[in-house]
């Protein structure tokens, strides 16, 4: 008896024996095999027995070894097993045994069961499509976000900017990287913000600074850059990243209007700047998204079903799951506002849309059912699957503290709280 997995066969595929290791495999007792056809003992879908039995054919014919590609037969499992079918992949080798007269007497098969290599290779393919369309769709978000987003090693070194700091700057990605993105700072400004930058790298603390940034026309603009550190299991920084999001009319608006009152200047400060703070982000960069400092959602088809949420927006709606629900099932009331609307346009149309201190009446937090006022600068763009629209991506930044501000210090200027100040 052949110690592997072997059946012998008659040229016309009737079962004249085979091995215990095949009797094991193959889930069927010896007696109830041999002197049958080997369809009728070992019974599968028929694309699998077309294909075995074109094998044999090759093997009657050319008397030589026949090697079959990966095959999946399936088997029928015993009741005493539970009964139904058995998933299975082989590998087969067919090898023809010849009489003296060299005429095929037997056919002998050798069935190497390989499911459960060949299951492991499909479910590894799988988690690795996965994983390239998760990639591919954090490369698309990054590179489309309408703010700056940049990336340094542990000492500081610049390894990533999307294009939007190229785009502004006009200056080439590869004069920007490492450290070249310095040169695109004021030269006033340089000092505090590469103190900061050290004392953060540091102490491992988050990075928050405001500097001017030259454009590509020579002229400089306002910027907010936040970045925050991304620690390894030992606790070490393994980089950072961070984001820049340009604030030259307000920081302006803001300035001019304390101008006009000193008395209010120390108040508009702390408002100017708590409408710009934002949560550290903790995460690794493939999270990037879920702690970015600034509120972004992914919702998909027509109905906008929301298919990622980042922390920020849970703390929007309180920190609840909104994967899964339509947007009007989360925010019933803005169901007759005018970002409902612009969601169906933006969709319908593909045009991207930029919103400015968008005003959207939410509900209260205490469940009282009043509507808060609250002001958003946002940005919705349609994203494409295999040609035709799959959904919206959703970058917001709340301005409400920022825009009751300036409102509070334009009614005290004009109501002239001003008047008394000498000229």
């Amino acid at each position: 008896m052949l110690p592997d997995n072997y059946l012998l066969l008659a040229p016309d595929g009737t079962v004249v024996d085979n091995s215990d290791a095949h009797v094991a495999v193959s889930l069927l007792p010896r007696e109830q095999a041999v002197g049958r056809n080997i369809f009728q003992a070992y019974p599968s879908d028929p694309q699998s027995q077309q294909a075995l039995h074109a094998s044999h054919e090759k093997v009657r014919r050319t008397l030589q070894p026949d090697t079959m590609p990966l095959l999946r037969y399936d088997l029928e499992r015993p009741t005493a097993l539970g009964g139904g079918t058995e998933q299975r992949y082989w590998q087969i080798t067919h090898f023809p045994l010849l009489d003296e007269r060299g005429e095929l007497q037997y056919i002998l098969q050798r069935p190497q069961d390989v499911t459960e290599a060949t299951l492991a290779m499909q479910r590894a393919e799988v988690v690795q499509r996965e994983f390239n369309e998760a990639t591919e769709r954090n490369h698309f978000v990054l590179q489309s976000m309408p703010v700056m987003v940049w990336t340094t090693r542990p000492d500081g070194w610049a390894e990533y900017f999307n294009p939007r700091w190229t785009e502004f700057t006009g200056r080439t990605l590869a004069d920007t990287l490492g450290e070249g993105w310095v040169a695109d700072l004021h030269p006033d400004d340089i000092a505090s913000t590469t103190a900061r930058w050290n004392a953060a790298r540091q102490h491992g603390t988050s990075y928050q600074v405001e500097y001017r940034m030259r454009r590509h026309d020579g002229r400089y603009r306002w910027h907010l850059a936040r970045g925050v550190p991304r620690l390894g299991p030992d606790g070490q920084i393994q980089m950072w990243v961070g984001c820049n999001a340009d604030i030259h009319e307000q920081k302006l608006m803001v300035e001019e209007l304390l101008k006009a009152n000193e008395e209010q200047a120390e108040l508009s400060d702390q408002a100017y700047r708590q409408a710009q703070l934002t949560r550290q982000q903790r995460e690794t960069f493939n999270t990037l998204l879920t702690d970015a400092p600034a509120m972004i959602t992914i919702v998909r088809g027509a109905e906008h079903r929301y298919e990622f949420a980042n922390t920020l927006f849970r703390e929007l709606v309180g920190g609840q799951d909104v994967v899964g629900r339509t947007v009007a099932e989360v925010f019933p009331e803005v169901v007759s506002q005018s970002v409902m609307a612009l969601l169906d346009d933006v969709y319908r149309t593909g045009e991207p849309f930029v919103g400015t201190e968008v005003l959207v009446q939410l509900a209260s937090p205490d469940g009282s059912g009043t509507l808060r006022d609250a002001y958003f600068n946002f940005t919705y763009q349609r994203f494409e699957e295999h040609g035709e629209p799959a959904g919206i991506t959703a970058y917001a930044y709340e301005t409400t503290e920022l825009v009751k501000t300036r409102l509070a210090l334009q009614e005290l200027d004009g109501s002239g709280a001003t008047a008394a100040l000498p000229e």
